[in-house]
């Protein structure tokens, strides 16, 4: 059942026992330094609900500084101004923040603690039973389903997810429960300061090569991740994932693995698919757990769901709450989001922004839809990762039928990145594989060829972890005010 913003704060304050020691005596004061980031945002939104006192500035305004705004929490959009609210405990600063930043500036003269997000949210996950999600891709798919697993089998958690979990209407939420779910991000080692109770690694590719070496390095990263978890708790691994069953043997804890086809403890029996969902029976070393019937789409969303139902019976839920919550879990914002038909034509949104992310979400709008065309319009995230994966990006578009590019989105990196890689290189690669694609830079000119050229029975998906939204709203109201 959905809920309502206001219906994920308790009635009443909560229990000491949800609380940290810090809670108990006083309401504490934060600023949030680039509060319109995914982690940045939930992290705030759950600390708002728990009735502390929250701010933020962010550089840019975008839906979610909005939507934090209609939730009461005061939002400064610009650059660093160097002036801050008084009363501060704390200010909370993103990792895509300079040290130089004039509110950081200030914050440490006035002797104020600074720290990163992923300081933060480690000092407030030692209150809970923490449930972290890592990898490459899938993260916040998994933990908003885990959540959601929870929440719908009574148990009131605790949740700070990278995007929107549909049925939560949030990506936090403050229960009264005593676990925290949290999507632990690998980028500057953040999950590093969690020291989860049960953990799953859905897999480890290479990426954020702006702030790892290489492959191996990050290998190290996530098996520093593994060693963290309580050594009486659970780590769960994909067993086809040699990175990832590497990173693990670093854990003291358990280990549980999960797979699509070969042996693990964890499997999908009698596995089918029905427009792309998938049909399979929970197996737990070999004993069914019941039969699901998944509402996302796609094989990764199969691999997703045993990671998620490894975790849950780990924390005690029962075979048909668990079962129950596989099935009806609707997927978070922005992964495979359908947002019209119009003209015959369906239009999706998607964050997907690494080579295998792309790949299996085209795989799976494809299984899902059966498109005349399928349409990719692709906003590359940022230059570097652009760079240091263009072979993999060229090769991950197979699925589509056409490929539009627009300019890479810019966070992070230095100019010389920007002058290095462009997207019309890219489309470049694609074309020398032997896929189409065309670059055209600006959403506008995309917009005007899809309006013109889209018909009756092609899907558009929109995708990247930029600002690309923004052209999916623009081609629901284009394509609506021609019909």
């Amino acid at each position: 059942m959905a809920i309502g913003l206001s219906n994920m704060a308790p009635s009443v304050a909560p229990t000491s026992a949800t609380l940290l020691p810090t809670e108990r005596k006083t309401r504490l004061a934060y600023h949030f330094v680039g509060i319109g980031g995914c982690g940045m945002s939930g992290l705030a939104q759950m600390l708002h609900r728990r009735g502390y006192r929250i701010t933020g500035s962010d550089a840019r305004a975008s839906v979610v500084t909005d939507n934090l705004a209609r939730l009461g929490i005061a939002v400064r959009i610009g650059p660093g101004s160097g002036l801050l609210p008084g009363g501060l405990d704390a200010v909370v600063a993103s990792a895509a923040v300079p040290q130089d930043d004039p509110d950081l500036t200030l914050a440490r003269q006035q002797g104020l603690r600074v720290l990163k997000y992923a300081q933060m949210l480690g000092e407030i996950s030692t209150g809970y039973e923490t449930l972290a999600v890592a990898g490459t891709h899938g993260k916040s798919t998994t933990s908003g389903w885990l959540a959601y697993g929870l929440h719908h089998a009574g148990r009131e958690p605790n949740f700070v997810v990278g995007a929107e979990v549909i049925q939560l209407g949030a990506g936090s939420g403050a229960g009264r429960g005593e676990h925290l779910v949290v999507e632990a991000c690998e980028y500057d080692r953040s999950f590093l300061n969690l020291q989860p109770r049960a953990a799953a690694i859905l897999n480890v590719e290479p990426d954020h090569l702006d702030y790892y070496r290489d492959l191996p390095e990050i290998v190290d990263a996530f098996g520093a991740f593994a060693a963290r978890v309580d050594h009486q708790g659970l780590v769960v691994v994909p067993a086809a994932d040699p990175n990832a069953v590497q990173a693990a043997a670093c854990a003291t804890a358990r280990t549980e693995s999960f797979s699509l086809t070969g042996p693990a403890d964890w499997q999908p029996g009698r596995l089918s698919f029905e427009n792309g969902h998938g049909c399979f029976d929970v197996l737990c070393r070999g004993q069914s757990l019941g039969r699901v019937k998944l509402s996302l789409p796609g094989r990764h969303n199969v691999a997703n769901a045993l990671a998620v139902a490894a975790l849950a019976r780990h924390v005690g839920l029962d075979d048909p709450a668990l079962c129950a919550a596989l099935e009806s879990f609707a997927g978070v914002g922005r992964r495979l989001m359908f947002k019209a038909v119009l003209r015959g034509i369906t239009l999706l949104d998607d964050y997907a922004h690494h080579p295998t992310e792309i790949q299996v979400t085209l795989e799976a709008v494809r299984q899902k839809y059966r498109p005349r065309c399928l349409w990719c319009v692709f906003q590359p995230h940022q230059h570097s990762r652009t760079r240091a994966l263009l072979q993999e990006f060229a090769g991950s578009f197979r699925h589509a039928d056409v490929v539009l590019l627009s300019d890479i989105y810019f966070v992070r990196d230095t100019e010389a990145s920007r002058r290095e890689i462009t997207a019309a290189m890219l489309a470049e690669r694609i074309a020398a594989q032997g896929g189409r694609a065309s670059y055209l830079g600006d959403f506008a000119r995309i917009a005007d060829l899809l309006a013109a050229q889209a018909q009756d029975g092609d899907v558009i998906i929109t995708m990247g972890a930029g600002d690309v939204g923004k052209l999916a709203d623009e081609l629901v109201a284009r394509l609506g005010r021609d019909r």
